[in-house]
């Protein structure tokens, strides 16, 4: 019988809300577990073995010391992925950098800042190779399990590269721009089906931006309804402050 592929879940600086979606995928999960081992899953089971052929990262860089776990995951992994927009894009964590590591730890621990470590925050790629990426706080469900299916059958995952705006209309979603608010979706990675817009929140960019945003589109859209993207660029690095947009 042919050895089942083994999968592990890691976890670094984050809420672990997207492992948690995992989990979420109930009865569509228990058909990954009929064709996979789960060897590593901290919110699921005790055991840990290290022995593996897929590992799903959750989580940003934000501890020089986390630099070698990364690094030990990379070389037993055949496959890695970075799982939610904390791993892919540093997430929220990033804020952290714009207002200064020292003021944030301040600020978080006190006179006890110096008790803990700490560093600019990155995304896992710029620490180790990740070979895909699954976007999103938290991430969709079914592009976790398109992504398990496609790595089992030797395919490359079909990951939507096209903006939210193009789900809005999908959705027939009256454009937030038009209700006198704005949103990201005019750049923003595609593949939630709109969720924010289409439930009364504004898109914040959580699955980071396409591959190639049309800036000048994104501008001409603020310019059109009496914005700057200075106005938006503080709710822009909400998810997306490892971008440097100020220059685009």
């Amino acid at each position: 019988m042919a050895k089942r592929p083994r999968i592990s879940f890691h976890d670094f600086t984050s809420c672990e809300g997207c492992q948690l979606q995992v989990l979420n995928c109930e009865d569509e999960l228990l058909d990954v577990l009929a064709a996979v081992d789960i060897v590593q899953f901290r919110e699921a089971i005790d055991d840990r073995n290290d022995d593996y052929d897929i590992a799903f990262i959750e989580g940003a860089f934000s501890r020089e010391s986390d630099r070698a776990r990364l690094e030990a995951i990379r070389r037993n992994a055949k496959i890695v992925v970075a799982l939610g927009a904390c791993a892919t894009t540093g997430g929220l964590n990033v804020l952290k950098n714009y207002r200064g590591v020292e003021k944030a730890m301040k600020t978080v621990y006190g006179e006890h800042a110096r008790w803990y470590e700490t560093c600019p925050v990155q995304p896992i790629d710029a620490v180790i190779k990740v070979d895909y990426k699954i976007h999103g706080c938290p991430i969709p469900q079914g592009e976790f399990l398109e992504v398990v299916k496609s790595l089992l059958a030797g395919r490359k995952p079909q990951i939507p590269d096209y903006p939210v705006c193009v789900e809005c209309k999908l959705r027939e979603n009256v454009c937030l721009y038009h209700k006198g608010q704005y949103c990201m979706g005019v750049v923003a990675r595609a593949g939630c089906t709109a969720w924010c817009p289409s439930y009364g929140g504004r898109c914040y960019a959580c699955r980071g931006l396409v591959s190639d945003p049309n800036n000048k589109g994104a501008k001409d859209v603020l310019e059109e309804f009496g914005l700057t993207l200075e106005k938006v660029l503080d709710e822009f690095r909400l998810f997306n402050g490892v971008y440097d947009v100020a220059k685009e």
